[in-house]
């Protein structure tokens, strides 16, 4: 089966320094633009990312400091990356939760503005979750009958879940439509409106706070009666995508 596409479909895959996303970086990013013809193009690339990696994640991927010391920054590949990203609607494997918010923020540091939110983004993770609960090794394994090798590698984990997702569009025909926008609302698990889930729209579509003591509390609401926790959290140890949004909403509220 060929994908239909209206713009090309990114999937990618990255690797990292650890699995917070307000302060680790990226070691490794692959990617394969799928174009609406059935073509597709890989690149890959290593980076320096300027801090330690964590033994824990070393034991993951097997990128050590020594193997990146002399590759580019992000910030020295940011903005040609930004540029071929460009008019690509973006897939991967648990990446609402973790890829997409870790590019965001590289992005957001290198003062290079792209922003996913105009994109339609497709979690294979959350298709395969809904359907049969299981992890990407077993994913590959269950839908493609193949073995994953060199997993968490970049490419291999790219490749694999471009291939899942090929295979589940297959098996569940009757349920799943070849189109990304219905793709993307399928796999989307939540109604957050940071990466981090910091901020969410409630059932009334309200903005409210997702954590700490202001839990399900509207965010116009606290901006009246609690302001410094606006800058508690823009001085805080929060994603910068977190307090990008705050800060609009913050500023559509000043507006009222």
């Amino acid at each position: 089966m060929q994908l239909s596409l209206k713009n090309p479909l990114l999937f990618f895959d990255i690797e990292s320094t650890g699995l917070n996303v307000a302060y680790d970086r990226i070691v490794e990013i692959s990617a394969v633009k799928v174009f609406p013809d059935g073509s597709h193009e890989v690149k890959t690339r290593r980076i320096n990312p300027t801090i330690p990696i964590s033994p824990e994640a070393q034991k993951v991927h097997g990128i050590s400091d020594e193997d990146v010391k002399d590759c580019p920054t992000f910030s020295k590949i940011a903005k040609s990356l930004a540029q071929w990203m460009q008019g690509c609607d973006i897939a991967g494997y648990n990446s609402l939760k973790f890829d997409i918010p870790l590019l965001s923020e590289e992005f957001l540091r290198a003062g290079v503005d792209f922003d996913f939110r105009k994109r339609y983004l497709v979690d294979v993770q959350n298709i395969f979750h809904k359907m049969e609960q299981r992890t990407l090794a077993a994913a590959y394994k269950f839908y493609c009958k193949k073995d994953l090798e060199n997993a968490h590698s970049a490419e291999a984990d790219t490749m694999a879940t471009y291939e899942v997702l090929m295979s589940q569009l297959d098996m569940y025909k009757d349920t799943l439509q070849n189109d990304v926008k219905f793709l993307a609302d399928f796999s989307s698990k939540t109604r957050f409106l940071d990466y981090a889930g910091r901020i969410c729209l409630n059932d009334q579509d309200v903005p409210v706070f997702n954590f700490g003591k202001h839990k399900g509390v509207p965010v116009a609401t606290v901006f009246e009666k609690e302001p410094s926790y606006y800058t508690w959290i823009q001085e805080g140890q929060f994603t910068l995508d977190t307090k990008r949004v705050l800060s609009q909403l913050y500023v559509e509220f000043k507006k009222k």
